[in-house]
């Protein structure tokens, strides 16, 4: 059976639309959103009913302008491209802005920081290792305690005032190692999980990490999470989606 033109060309733009939808799946839930820090932050429906008007519009635009012959079509066919490119654009943008990007270790806890989130206005204070946001994942690190009195009171008032939490400012990052001891002490055993979790859930989701044997828990925007850690060493085993309180 022969396919008319104008079906050619709307399945044509529509494997092409297909593919980069794709990539961009594998870029933001492998690398940006890594699991499960997507239901954490709540980004995987709002990316989804982006990515399905934006794969189908273009396409269908195009089923419904093209015509053979027609004079200036493409001009049309341009337009659409343009108006999908800048949609699809502003979309990845404003999830690029959104993915996390630290995992704070805190007080007994670890708050996952999110790149707008990120108090830049003393980052030329942190350390070099510090001052880039990661495209490739989140890292983790640790929040040094400040170093006197005044640092203290300024940091507080911040806070308060600002509306600047304390694990949004990368000049009091250091690395996660120097937390352990704090880790060590602070973390609870796992068999609290099942207080909060179905201890079905509990125990099927611990099967896949027989290296941890304790945990912390993960605060985020959307939904609170549990962070497996090795309770001897203090090392972080894996982030997972139980409730931890």
């Amino acid at each position: 059976m022969t396919i008319v033109p104008r079906v050619r060309v709307f399945l044509a733009h529509l494997s092409g639309s297909t593919a980069v939808a794709l990539c961009s799946l594998i870029v933001v839930f492998q690398i940006w959103y890594p699991s499960p820090l997507q239901s954490a932050v709540g980004v995987t429906s709002i990316y989804l009913i982006l990515l399905a008007v934006d794969v189908t519009l273009g396409p269908l635009l195009t089923l419904i302008v093209y015509k053979p012959g027609k004079r200036l079509l493409w001009l049309d066919l341009l337009v659409i491209v343009v108006l999908q490119v800048a949609a699809f654009g502003y979309g990845i943008a404003s999830l690029a802005s959104g993915r996390p990007v630290w995992l704070v270790y805190n007080a007994g806890r670890f708050d996952l920081i999110q790149s707008f989130n990120v108090d830049e206005r003393k980052l030329s204070e942190a350390n070099p290792d510090y001052r880039r946001q990661s495209w490739l994942g989140p890292r983790w690190v640790s929040q040094r305690a400040p170093s006197d009195n005044a640092e203290h009171d300024r940091l507080l008032f911040d806070a308060v005032v600002g509306g600047v939490d304390l694990p949004q400012r990368p000049e009091l990052y250091q690395p996660l190692e120097r937390a352990a001891e704090q880790i060590r002490r602070q973390a609870q055993p796992l068999s609290r999980l099942t207080q909060f979790n179905a201890a079905k859930e509990v125990s099927d989701t611990l099967r896949s990490w027989p290296a941890a044997n304790a945990y912390l828990p993960m605060m985020a925007k959307s939904r609170h999470m549990t962070v497996l850690v090795q309770r001897e060493s203090g090392k972080v085993v894996a982030v997972v989606d139980l409730r931890p309180w």
